[in-house]
């Protein structure tokens, strides 16, 4: 049923909205929304909106790691660009964390184009990383990193980082966790097409 899958984005939406939110007018909209969603839920399940509410104050489920996606670009000279991270000054492949209803291959394609400007097309999923909880992410993620080829876009750095640019795997001075091992992975794969 597509009701749920906007409920759930919707409620997805505003606990996030709700965890950044630093003005209290945005908290009391997520707030709002919040019980839009206990309603509309409660309505679709014939039960009272209070009680949706209550279930819905946490995750239903068992609690699973985080799901991310990474792009791996390299330019004609075999250098793969990254982002350093303005927490903790690391270097990363492009890359995010996967919305809902969002599959990792259209988050690798979004997170690339945020971050660095660029339009990609994946083609070929290099595989699934993980990365135990650390200071600056206290979360453990699972990582779908894939290679791709720039297909627009100009390069241009975001918000997210503090410079972006293209590295030979061998020369970065300093790994956001897991991204060594990604980059080392696509580089092989890169070579070998």
């Amino acid at each position: 049923m597509r009701l749920f899958a906007l409920l759930d984005e919707l409620r997805a939406l505003a606990r996030t909205g709700l965890n950044y939110a630093d003005d209290p007018y945005d908290e009391e909209r997520y707030e709002r929304i919040l019980e839009l969603v206990a309603e509309y839920y409660g309505e679709s399940l014939e039960l009272p909106p209070a009680a949706v509410r209550e279930r819905l104050a946490d995750e239903l489920g068992q609690v699973t790691p985080k799901l991310g996606a990474d792009a791996a670009i390299f330019d004609d000279e075999g250098r793969i660009l990254l982002l350093k991270r303005s927490e903790g000054g690391r270097w990363c492949l492009p890359g995010g964390a996967v919305e809902v209803t969002e599959t990792p291959r259209e988050a690798v394609v979004r997170e690339a184009r945020e971050e660095t400007g660029l339009v990609v097309e994946p083609h070929a999923l290099l595989g699934a990383y993980h990365r135990r909880p650390v200071s600056t992410h206290p979360y453990h993620t699972v990582l779908h990193a894939y290679l791709c080829e720039v297909t627009g876009g100009e390069l241009e750095l975001s918000h997210e980082g503090e410079e972006l640019r293209y590295w030979d795997v061998e020369a970065v001075p300093r790994w956001f966790p897991a991204h060594e091992e990604m980059a080392r992975d696509a580089r092989e794969r890169w070579e070998a097409e």
